[in-house]
């Protein structure tokens, strides 16, 4: 409804304004003066201004020029009239282009509400892709500025009904996001577990356990499950091929399973076969193939010539004897190289830690304190004493550890000074000093400096000569080869001899096989890790300074021409190694070079995976609507030295994005007391991913027995004795037999030499014992009625279990940080073994030699160690060692007790003297 303003007749007469009329309809404001009409819009606050005096108000109108058309006389309080019905003006526009934002709002929402809910109606399930399609494509800036304009009482008054619709409506779709995904997700798991009862009852030979079928309903793009041992992963893969198939989702010729060598995937093959025939789906078939195969098929079809991979880089023993050939090569054409090998296995063995922290001994003495051993055989301080040692035996250098100074220095509160290292032929003394770049030494070594500056005083006051080496000078390398210059200068000659006779009591050099073995795993993880020698050095210059880069930079000019020798090698035979194969398949597929026609995606045994399987099953799924269906279990991921990264599980979604993570918890083989056992053994290790593993297997008998003999040589005996017991409870009916009217038992050595174990004479027992031996390595995935862990032993420069060689810190250059848990990898590789067992596990060590973990068991009251006739077993653990025990010996004053563990531990306890040697002392008699 139009308004209109006029002056007073009072305010034309005080003002002399002539007369005017000002109309406002809408948003269009009009001023008629003098017969002469202006119009304008009540938004361009511009073009007018409305002013109050002290009792009349004016306004004025700016035609775009000088001119200024101005009228007065309008009474103050119908200037606030005319002020207000300004402002309702604007504000009656202003409504309505809310409520018209409002209702296109609500209809882009409720088009985009339509269409997500399309997809959510069909019966599958609603993927992360879906999700962040629906999620990208909401007009979320719509719905918030609707929210926002939907807080005015005078908008929603303005839109009336059509208001309440739209909070009608926002009920509706303002509910779809994650958490609503997620119900409807799990709405879907329920309704598929019905309609799909049959199929999951039938495929395999027994029906599907809910985790099972859980698992196969869960379609999304990236699923990873973690599977307990005996959890039936094999069944779940297999029947998601079927499901798949069923349901419509994947048609049979774009599913591939993926296994790690052609046994399991001869497994996945059939199993699959045998599931299908069982639910009728006749002529049905799916792809079951090695990642290594796979490889190999896309490379063929990418290039048009398919490689070939010579014995020697697919057989481990065939790939040592054929890098042993090439170093052989390599030394006879270069000394230099020669001459770097023997110095890296003679002095350069071990790494260094962190300046002051600190180190595992090689031996402890009578006092029970730690001590590392030289090649000749010295006791030193420190890993930088024992190397400076190593170096000079090595090179032939006549020295003497820790002997007397010539000069007496010896006080009343102070022992007599002996430098650490003394050359008798030119009389030179050696001191080796904890001190860093700074000339500082670890914070905690009080007064240590002022032993060094005492040390350099007495030599400068008695005239001898000192040379010094310094914890930095050893590490960055250059102070061996000044020690070398000093010593050659004197007239000393160095005379490098790899080969020099090592005595009984010196700590022997590593093996070059063992060298090899490490060179072996690091151009595996750099292959895998696609790392060049020059992306090796680059991330060697990127370490800490603490790091020992001396000796990482010595390994890398051996593994360098190494690597090339191995790269030159295969290239002649028009070859490549694993490594290369799956890094060019996968470069292939992510160029667009191939076009992997795969939809679904499973693979096996997924924590063994290296970081270029990772990188290869990344690549097959990387279009649009594809699935990755990925199953492991980090517990069980024992092949490190093989180039697996368990990295790779344990950080999925870093590697694969958006993910759904399952569990298999529920186990069919191990009974519940062995489970809770191993699961409490594996779960130390908080870098794994957590499981609850429950058991349907019955319990029958004890499921942990532990044995001790009284050496060794007697462990094969044992386990004989206990076969037979089995042989005995299964003829008696004490022992119930398995469907072949047989118990089944592994003997699972941690290394092939353990098959000496097994007994012999099998026609004492093998009608009621069916008994084999494996690796504990190759056992992965067999199970048996019984295990016998054989060789429960720690003992000091044999083969032990757990094996205490930690990964080299070199192998950090070619790979991500690993699991840094103390024994990590073996304590993974005991629950393997624990967990091939259906009914229990018999353990054998000997006395003094006890296993680690097995104390840790029995610590932990999980196993009572007894003798073989069933005697509980007491020891007392060595304090020093902590590995041996306490055993009686005899000796020419007497029995007295020392560790299991000499001679390389010589602790002995303190002596308690008798009463009469007691009073003696006291009173100073002899």
């Amino acid at each position: 409804m139009a308004q209109e303003w006029t002056p007073s007749l009072w305010g034309r007469t005080l003002t002399g304004s002539s007369n005017w009329r000002l109309r406002i309809d809408g948003l269009i404001m009009t001023l008629i003066k003098d017969h002469q009409s202006y119009t304008i819009n009540v938004e361009d606050a511009a073009a007018y201004r409305l002013q109050g005096g002290t009792f009349w108000s004016d306004f004025t109108i700016f035609s775009g020029s000088a001119h200024e058309i101005r009228v007065d006389g309008l009474p103050n309080e119908r200037g606030v009239e005319l002020r207000r019905a300004i402002d309702a003006a604007l504000s009656a526009k202003r409504i309505r282009e809310d409520a018209e934002y409002i209702l296109q709002a609500n209809k882009a929402a409720t088009a985009w509400a339509r269409k997500v809910q399309e997809h959510l109606n069909v019966r599958r399930w609603f993927t992360h892709e879906m999700q962040h399609e629906a999620d990208a494509t909401r007009p979320t800036e719509l719905i918030d500025g609707m929210d926002q304009r939907l807080k005015n009482p005078d908008v929603v008054a303005f839109l009336g009904q059509e208001a309440r619709n739209i909070e009608d409506s926002k009920k509706k779709w303002g509910l779809l996001g994650p958490f609503y995904y997620v119900i409807r997700n799990l709405t879907h798991t329920q309704n598929e577990l019905v309609a799909c009862k049959d199929l999951f009852d039938r495929v395999e030979r027994q029906p599907l356990t809910k985790e099972q079928a859980r698992a196969v309903i869960c379609f999304d793009n990236r699923v990873q499950v973690v599977a307990s041992a005996g959890s039936g992963k094999t069944s779940t893969m297999v029947a998601k091929a079927a499901y798949a198939i069923h349901r419509g989702l994947v048609a049979p010729e774009r599913i591939v399973l993926l296994a790690f060598n052609k046994q399991a995937a001869e497994e996945l093959r059939e199993r699959a076969a045998q599931a299908f025939q069982r639910l009728g789906m006749e002529g049905i078939q799916v792809e079951t193939s090695t990642f290594h195969a796979l490889g190999l098929s896309i490379i063929g079809k990418a290039t048009g010539e398919r490689p070939d991979i010579p014995e020697w880089a697919i057989d481990p023993a065939a790939g040592m004897r054929k890098m042993a050939e090439l170093i052989d090569t390599i030394k006879d054409q270069s000394p230099a190289f020669r001459a770097k090998w023997d110095l890296f296995r003679f002095v350069f063995k071990r790494d260094l830690p962190e300046l002051g922290t600190a180190e595992p001994p090689d031996v402890w003495n009578a006092q029970g304190q730690g001590e590392l051993l030289t090649a000749r055989g010295e006791r030193v301080k420190s890993l930088e004493e024992a190397m400076i040692g190593d170096w000079l035996f090595y090179n032939g250098v006549n020295y003497q550890y820790e002997t007397s100074y010539e000069v007496r220095t010896a006080t009343e509160s102070h022992r007599q000074y002996k430098p650490d290292f003394y050359y008798p032929d030119i009389k030179l003394y050696h001191e080796h000093f904890a001190l860093d770049a700074q000339g500082q030494a670890p914070a905690h070594f009080k007064d240590y400096l002022d032993g060094v500056k005492w040390k350099r005083v007495l030599h400068s006051e008695m005239k001898t000569d000192l040379i010094e080496t310094t914890s930095h000078g050893i590490r960055n390398g250059n102070d061996l080869e000044r020690l070398g210059a000093e010593l050659t200068a004197r007239g000393m000659v160095l005379d490098p001899n790899p080969d020099r006779p090592i005595p009984q009591d010196g700590l022997r050099p590593m093996e070059s096989q063992e060298l090899m073995g490490l060179i072996r795993v690091f151009m595996s993880h750099a292959k895998s890790n696609s790392l060049s020698p020059q992306a090796l050095r680059q991330r060697m210059d990127a370490q800490s300074d603490t790091t020992f880069k001396t000796r990482h930079q010595m390994f890398l000019d051996l593994t360098t021409p190494i690597m090339a020798a191995w790269d030159a090698a295969l290239a002649a035979e028009d070859g490549i190694d694993f490594e290369d194969m799956l890094n060019q398949a996968a470069a292939h597929v992510e160029s667009g070079r191939y076009d992997a026609s795969y939809e679904l995606v499973m693979a096996d045994e997924f924590q063994d995976a290296s970081r270029a399987r990772a990188r290869l099953c990344r690549a097959l799924v990387q279009k649009p609507g594809r699935f990755l269906f990925a199953v492991g279990d980090d517990w069980q991921s024992i092949n490190r030295f093989a180039g697996a990264d368990v990295s790779v599980m344990t950080r999925f979604k870093e590697w694969f994005g958006s993910s759904q993570i399952l569990k298999l918890e529920q186990t069919f083989r191990c009974p519940q007391a062995l489970c809770d056992v191993s699961s409490a053994f594996i779960s130390k290790n908080p870098a794994q991913i957590t499981k609850a593993v429950q058991s349907v297997a019955p319990d029958l008998g004890p499921v942990l027995q532990a044995f001790q003999v009284d050496g060794r040589e007697k462990i094969a005996s044992a386990i004989d004795r206990f076969v037979m017991q089995l042989a005995e409870g299964v003829r008696q009916g004490t022992i119930p037999p398995g469907p072949n009217g047989k118990v089944s038992v592994y003997v699972l050595g941690r290394y092939n030499a353990d098959r000496q174990h097994v007994p012999g004479n099998p026609y004492r027992y093998n009608r009621e014992v069916d008994i084999s031996f494996l690796s504990i390595h190759r056992s992965k995935g067999s199970e048996a009625d019984y295990v016998i862990l054989p060789e429960m032993l720690s003992e000091f420069r044999r083969r032990s279990f757990p094996s205490t060689r930690t990964d080299d810190p070199v192998l950090a250059l070619a790979m991500p940080d690993g699991d840094d848990y103390p024994l990590g990898e073996e304590r993974r590789l005991f629950y393997v073994a624990l967990t091939r067992a259906r009914r229990s596990v018999a353990m054998f060590t000997s006395r003094g030699l006890r296993s680690s973990f097995l104390s840790e068991l029995a610590d932990d009251g999980a196993v009572v160690i007894t003798d073989v006739d069933g005697t509980e077993v007491q020891e007392e653990h060595c304090p020093a060692c902590t590995q041996g025990v306490m055993v009686q010996r005899t000796g020419p004053y007497g029995e007295f007790q020392s560790c299991s563990n000499f001679p390389y531990c010589r602790y002995k306890p303190p002596q308690r003297r008798s009463s009469l040697a007691s009073f003696r002392g006291q009173h100073g008699q002899r």
